[in-house]
């Protein structure tokens, strides 16, 4: 009996490991699946991963694309416009000259008025020699000279269109000159000082332009707003760019809850 009982433990003994190391090797098994399914899993979450940051790379790259590219555009407008200003303030010399020199030589003998004409003429074509050398001065870029020339205009001529021409130049050159606090002053008491004259609504627009480069966006919207707002600016093309301006600034909306400025100088950095 208790022989054969000693078998029927061994037996049962044998049962059981065998079944433990079935339940191991299942274990096992299931073990090895598991980790092989985290590892995948893993390994696709790196690949998503690894695509959202090449995506946020790709989408800053773009964004300091498009803003060069807007500034690009910018440069090149500023440009166009001042060729074009150059144009017409050329050819409204070539209108004027004839009359202005007609008015030199009207002199009358013993008429003091006809000598302060003769005078005023002569003063007139001396500034317009000057003012033509300095465009010239500009467009090659000698910004410099130009400025200079542009003053003596200035010093000479004290007030009207011409005078104010050449204040307006003069800005032009300090800002290429990287001289923009210097700019936005003379631009500044130039719109202060005669905020209907001929060169007050580019002057404004200038100054919207340098503040926007700077991202003080406030101040931008102030000179944008005081062009919609004059009457002098109504057929000018700076009405139509304002409004333009304006709009995309106040249309702007932010997805990460930043500010138009905020973005602005990040992106400056």
């Amino acid at each position: 009996m208790l022989s054969g009982c000693s078998s029927i433990t061994v037996l049962r003994t044998k049962e059981m490991k065998a079944v433990g190391d079935e339940i191991m090797v299942k274990n096992d098994s299931a073990y090895k699946a598991l980790a092989a399914e985290n590892a995948m899993l893993k390994a696709q979450l790196d690949s998503v991963k690894a695509e959202l940051d090449a995506a946020a790379l790709a989408q800053k790259r773009l964004q300091t694309d498009v803003t060069l590219l807007s500034k690009r555009m910018s440069d090149e407008s500023i440009r166009r416009d001042t060729r074009q200003e150059e144009i017409i303030y050329r050819l409204d010399l070539l209108l004027g000259k004839s009359d202005k020199i007609l008015a030199k030589k009207v002199v009358v003998s013993g008429n003091a008025a006809s000598t302060v004409m003769e005078a005023d003429a002569e003063k007139m074509v001396e500034a317009e020699t000057m003012f033509n050398t300095a465009h010239s001065d500009y467009h090659r870029g000698e910004y410099k000279l130009a400025y200079n020339g542009f003053k003596q205009v200035y010093e000479l001529m004290k007030s009207g269109e011409m005078a104010e021409g050449a204040l307006y130049w003069m800005s032009l050159c300090l800002i290429e000159a990287n001289q923009a606090a210097k700019a936005k002053t003379l631009l500044t008491n130039l719109v202060d000082s005669n905020p209907n004259g001929m060169k007050a609504c580019a002057s404004m627009f200038k100054l919207a332009t340098l503040y926007g480069n700077e991202c003080s966006l406030d101040r931008q919207k102030q000179y944008l707003q005081m062009i919609l707002a004059n009457n002098t600016c109504a057929s000018t093309p700076e009405l139509e760019q304002a409004a333009m301006i304006l709009q995309g600034l106040l249309d702007y909306k932010s997805t990460d809850g930043k500010t138009a400025e905020q973005v602005c100088r990040e992106q400056m950095r």
